[in-house]
């Protein structure tokens, strides 16, 4: 009498566990294959967003290099909300250095930690003023001794200021680039030096733009939408978001879901709608 389980016969004699013997084990991907899947994606996801751009409000480094180190631990759209006013009252390094700090407290006061932000755009400032005759340096070991600045932001002043290529590394960079399998890390200097390996010097900057636009729009941190995502047959993650293309859509943020995009004065070219001023309808 045979017993049940793992040794049972199925219906044409082959036992459970030859059959999972059998079973072919996928193929880790090599290092060859992650590559072209991973500028596959970059070309892809350049279709997509062929608009993409940094979405901070600016006019020139300055503005941008403020504007940058504002945007830690909040939207960018409440960075643009705010600046306006900032940069009203100290357009140059000299005005904002000589400013009083409690005023600009109260005036960056929407964007969060803003006590330890005056410090940093006031010290910054000063820096500017004191060093580099009130002029935003083009050099990434000039940029990354200001207070408040570290490479991310660097990279985004030098990409987008100073046409520099760089590799901006925020949250949402990433958590793509671990989703699609081009990193294992969770450190963003490192992430960063493994993604530089993958596509070339030229790709950089836009590249940061892409994945990040992606990342806000679709492939969100909680619940990504993959049944509207353009290139789940080249992501090794589908499925761990909605994968219902109704209840997908429904999950799409800015221009994608026919939302206010971030910036109150996007660029020509963009297709959404431009944010609301602070306070403004949405």
């Amino acid at each position: 009498m045979s017993g049940e389980g793992d040794s049972a016969v199925g219906e044409h004699g082959v036992s459970k566990r030859a059959k999972a013997a059998n079973r072919k084990v996928a193929k880790p991907e090599s290092r060859l294959a992650m590559v072209r899947r991973a500028r596959r994606i970059n070309r892809e996801l350049a279709e997509v967003y062929p608009y993409a751009h940094p979405e901070l409000d600016f006019r020139n480094p300055f503005e941008l290099l403020v504007a940058t180190v504002l945007s830690a631990q909040t939207t960018d759209l409440r960075v643009n909300q705010t600046t306006p006013a900032l940069f009203a009252k100290y357009p140059t390094p000299e005005d904002l250095a000589a400013a009083v700090p409690e005023e600009v407290e109260e005036l960056i006061r929407p964007t969060g930690f803003f006590r330890a932000k005056t410090k940093s755009i006031m010290g910054l400032a000063a820096a500017l003023r004191d060093d580099f005759d009130g002029q935003v340096p083009g050099r990434l070991g000039d940029l990354v001794k200001l207070p408040g600045v570290g490479r991310k932001t660097a990279f985004v002043v030098l990409g987008n200021a100073f046409g520099v290529p760089g590799i901006t590394v925020d949250t949402h960079f990433m958590r793509l680039a671990r989703r699609w399998r081009w990193t294992e890390s969770d450190d963003p200097v490192k992430i960063e030096a493994e993604i530089a390996t993958i596509f070339p010097k030229s790709e950089w900057t836009m590249l940061s733009h892409r994945v990040i636009f992606h990342g806000r729009r679709i492939c969100h941190a909680r619940k990504p939408a993959c049944g509207a995502c353009p290139i789940t047959h080249l992501c090794p993650s589908y499925g761990e978001g909605e994968t219902d293309p109704e209840k997908a859509k429904k999950l799409l943020k800015y221009e994608m879901g026919g939302f206010p995009g971030q910036r109150l004065n996007p660029p020509a070219g963009y297709p959404g709608r431009p944010a609301p001023p602070l306070g403004g309808d949405a």
